[in-house]
Formats: structure tokens, sequence, C-alpha cells
């Protein structure tokens, strides 16, 4: 007699998604829903400056925009955290806006923290993030619920807004550190594909394969279920179809719109509980540490994690050696042949990390919150170094 499943499923502070709909109105609806009268952006400098979007949505709040934020560089250094949080502050913010990428959102996301907690220095947010300890669990420091809620409204691929999880990098010691706290969830999302026709080919492309990463690393994990397998699978069912179809055609809004609902799927089997493993735990280091694009993380780790893995995942693998049409291929091969399908870079020396670095990273790497979830354990610097060797 098989042993039956057991587990729970842990759910967000979200109320909506709203989809398929043009951002300014739906922004502004949101807000009146929500009561907001002080409505702060955090919004993507090349969408302010480049494209009336931006413009488009102050507009649409009239009266209730309260202020617009633009200064947040790639991986959320804690210093434009602050900065972020010290305008909203200035303007009596009582909803907080993310309308950009993965560094936008997760800035706008941790905002409504530092305001609880008065924060106004960067070095002062040591006291809220996540940290691992010896035995590689996670430590979630405890502190009072924010007051001001976000809304995301997400331009790449990430999926961070759908994550009560969000990362800002230390400038010190460059490392990217988690903040969590079940509100830090936006009360509502706004998938509207028009506007990301606005993000370069490369950075929707290579956030598109970060989401098949969530999917993939689900998939792969001993501590998943049918439920969130369900919701993997149909992730990379939409992912593979949606991410050529947008290359390929950048104005097809429908294939848009199938990645997005990819990512929303794909990140909900991390939200229930199921830890992601090597690919986004090296990712992590790489962003933090050597400035590597966040969805390149994935492009370049997450073929070799399955190759590292297989040996004690094969079975595990079979959904997504089918998933790309190939039953009897290593999933490693496929997902590499899909990615560089895409134009995407393979290597770690394409992207700029050289082997003068690995050993950095393997430290790191044991320091992130899923470098001990793999499911081929990773029991040391090592294990991490092996990975790293393949991806060269």
């Amino acid at each position: 007699m098989s042993t039956l499943q057991t587990g729970a499923v842990t759910l967000t502070s979200t109320e909506r998604v709203v989809f398929g709909e043009r951002v300014a109105p739906a922004l502004a609806a949101e807000a009146e829903r929500l009561g907001a009268s002080r409505v702060f952006l955090v919004a993507s400098r090349s969408l302010a400056e480049g494209t009336d979007e931006i413009a488009q949505v102050e507009a649409a709040l009239g009266a209730r925009h309260a202020g617009t934020f633009t200064g947040v560089a790639p991986h959320g250094p804690r210093t434009d955290v602050i900065a972020a949080a010290d305008a909203a502050r200035a303007a009596g913010a009582d909803l907080v806006v993310s309308i950009g990428g993965g560094s936008v959102t997760d800035v706008a996301k941790i905002v409504p923290v530092m305001l609880r907690h008065d924060v106004r220095d960067a070095a002062a947010m040591g006291d809220y993030h996540i940290t691992v300890d010896e035995t590689g669990a996670m430590v979630l420091p405890q502190f009072a619920p924010q007051d001001i809620r976000t809304i995301c409204v997400p331009t790449t691929l990430s999926g961070g807004e759908f994550n009560p999880l969000s990362g800002a990098t230390d400038p010190e010691t460059k490392a990217k550190q988690g903040y969590q706290e079940r509100m830090m969830a936006p009360v509502s999302i706004i998938l509207d594909p028009a506007l990301t026709r606005h993000t370069p080919e490369w950075l929707w492309l290579s956030t598109g394969v970060r989401a098949l990463d969530h999917a993939i690393e689900t998939l792969q994990s001993f501590q998943s279920n049918d439920y969130c397998d369900g919701l993997a699978s149909s992730a990379l069912a939409l992912l593979i179809e949606g991410l050529p179809r947008v290359k390929a055609d950048p104005g097809d809004l429908e294939a848009r719109l199938k990645c997005q609902m990819g990512v929303w799927q794909s990140m909900l089997p991390i939200i229930a509980g199921v830890p992601m493993g090597a690919s986004h735990a090296i990712g992590h280091v790489l962003g933090g540490l050597c400035d590597v694009p966040h969805g390149h993380t994935s492009c370049v780790m997450s073929p070799f994690v399955l190759a590292w893995n297989e040996a004690a995942n094969a079975g595990r693998q079979a959904a997504i050696r089918a998933a790309f049409g190939a039953p009897d291929r290593p999933a490693g091969e496929s997902v590499d042949r899909f990615i560089a399908g895409l134009g995407m870079p393979r290597s770690l020396s394409a992207v700029g990390v050289g082997e003068d670095r690995f050993g950095q990273i393997a430290e790191y790497t044991m320091d992130d919150i899923w470098g001990r979830t793999n499911p081929r354990p990773i029991a040391g610097p090592a294990d991490v170094m092996e990975i790293l060797d393949a991806a060269r």
C-alpha cells in the first residue's frame, strides 16, 4: 500500500489578480476600491523616461497620485530601498505601487516594512532579513506587519510580484538577502501584456526562463505534491509555447499573457511551501555578488543543476522531459536546447563570471535560503563547485 501524501499549502494575502487590462485605468480602479488617497509609485526609470506609460498612470490617478520614485538599480540595493522609503514617507503614502521589473518590485514590497518600523538607514535593514543557521535552516526575524499595502504591475517574468518574499542587496557584502512577511505579498497584481511591449527582448526572454526554472525546480523537488506538480506542469506548457511566440512576434499580446499566466502558476508552488534548489540558490549569489542579470542566472544554471541532480531524481525529472516533448532525452539537454533557441547565454563565462569567482560563489551559496534544499543534497561548497565547473 502506498504512503498517503500529507502537508499544507500556504496562501498569501493577495486579494486580486487583474489581467489583460491596461494598467492606467485598472490601477485607478484598484486605488478607488481600496480607498487609497495617497498613491506612491516606484517605477522603472526606462518606462518613466522613455515612454508615456507612467505619465498615463499618474494622470489616471489624478489627485490620488502622491509621488513617483524611479531610482532603483538592478538587484535592489539597500540604499535604494531606503531612498524610496524616504520619498514615500515624505509623500504621506497610503498605498505603494510598483511598475517595472523584478528589482523595482522587490524594493516596492520592502518599502512598507521600512515605513512601519521607521527604518531610515541601510545598515538597520540587517534586523529584518532572513538568515540561515548552521544547519541550513531559514531563520525569519519577527516584526510587526506593515500597515500600508502594495500593488504590483510587473513588466518582466521574474514572478516576485506573487511572493511575500523580496530580495535586497547589501552594498557592503554584495550578498542578496531575503525579506519575508505575509503582508508583503501585494494586495493586488495587474498583468498588462501591452505594457510589456516596452521590455527589452533579452530581459523578457531571460526572466521567462527564470519562471521556467521555478516550475523546473518544483518538479525536481521531493518536497512537492500533486497540487504543486500540476501547477508547475501547466506553467511549463504555457511558457514553452509563449516564449518562442513572443520572440517570433513581439506584438503577440496573447502569447505575452500566456507567459504572464505561466509565471503566476510557476510561483504558486513556491508560495505554497515547495523550496527551490541549487539553480535559485546559486542564482541569488550570481546576481548580488557578480551583477549577473536576474533572468540570466537561470539561463546559465538550470540545465547544469538538472544534470547534476539526475542521479538523485531522474524519476522526478520525467515530467520535465515530457513537457519538452522528449521523454527519452535528459531533461537538462532539453532545457539547454530551449534556452539556446531563445538566444540566451549558456555559460558562466558568457555572463562575465570567471573561475576566479567560483570559490566565493560556492561559499555564499551555502548561506542562501535555498542552499541546502536541493533534491540532491549539497553538503558543502565542494558540491557547488562541481556545478560551477560544469557551467564554466
